[in-house]
């Protein structure tokens, strides 16, 4: 009996598939289209959009962004050029379902972003459908529709985690390259004195030796995340050997510091935007 139903199964899935290759005659042109673009926009290659993108193109994506192809070729062409040790991002394409009725054809998929980022690997996977039209024996993308894929809770925790003890340790090495991709561009810190250090303020001051930790731990961290915001909260005992106004001394002892840090998703990155510290009597 097995093996009938197995022989049947095999049966209707040649069958869906013949069918299906049927139905889309240009599948293999239209999915080498589409892998050639993905390699490009991984490279950020201008040429490799204005061949993929219509003119009249209608862009949906995943933030609720809505723009045409003016746009993309716009954010493409004034991007600056990558420098070493930037985060690089490779996509590709899974479960990819291709539709065709005549000159209109229709390409489903689960597009996969993986990012190499000091050290560590991201992945953001989306949904995305595109439409497209071919003109003069050309095809091209009239209309997409992308969708971000939720990742479960748990692996969201361990990025959120790993950025936070990346931010720490690079505090406390005085290693502003490492820390400066964590910091978002409005990031605040929030002192028990009162007072407040922007992003610049901090870098500076670290890469000067103005602000130097001498120890920095932490303890007691709890990781809460609401969507492409999370909140980091813990306990840090930690001393400083030098920080500004003291005139080159640092603290007496060390101090134990509670301090909340917030992140948010940035492009698949977690930045830490603002920070509040206060330490115990």
């Amino acid at each position: 009996m097995g093996r009938i139903l197995s022989t049947v199964f095999l049966l209707l899935f040649s069958s869906a598939a013949a069918f299906a290759q049927a139905q889309a005659p240009d599948a293999a042109e239209l999915r080498r289209l589409l892998d050639e673009f993905l390699a490009g926009a991984g490279r950020n290659d201008a040429a490799v959009h204005d061949r993929f993108w219509a003119e009249d193109l209608i862009y949906t994506g995943s933030s609720g962004r809505r723009v045409g192809k003016a746009d993309i070729m716009r954010d493409v062409r004034s991007a600056p050029p990558p420098k070493p040790g930037d985060p690089q991002t490779v996509y590709t394409a899974e479960d990819v379902r291709i539709q065709q009725y005549g000159d209109t054809a229709v390409v489903a998929l689960r597009l996969v972003g993986t990012t190499q980022r000091g050290g560590a690997t991201e992945v953001s996977k989306f949904l995305n459908t595109g439409t497209f039209l071919r003109r003069g024996g050309r095809w091209q993308a009239v209309s997409w529709q992308a969708t971000k894929l939720p990742r479960a809770e748990e692996e969201v925790r361990k990025e959120v985690a790993a950025a936070e003890a990346a931010f720490q340790q690079a505090t406390l090495a005085g290693d502003v390259k490492r820390l400066e991709p964590l910091l978002d561009e409005t990031f605040v810190w929030t002192r028990s004195e009162g007072t407040r250090q922007t992003r610049q303020q901090l870098l500076e001051q670290l890469g000067s030796g103005v602000l130097k930790y001498s120890k920095l731990e932490t303890k007691d961290v709890t990781v809460n995340v609401y969507g492409d915001t999370a909140v980091v909260r813990g306990v840090s005992p930690r001393q400083r050997s030098s920080y500004a106004g003291a005139e080159g001394k640092g603290d007496a002892a060390p101090l134990t510091v509670f301090y909340t840090l917030t992140f948010v998703n940035r492009g698949g990155a977690w930045k830490a935007v603002a920070m509040h510290s206060s330490h115990t009597p």
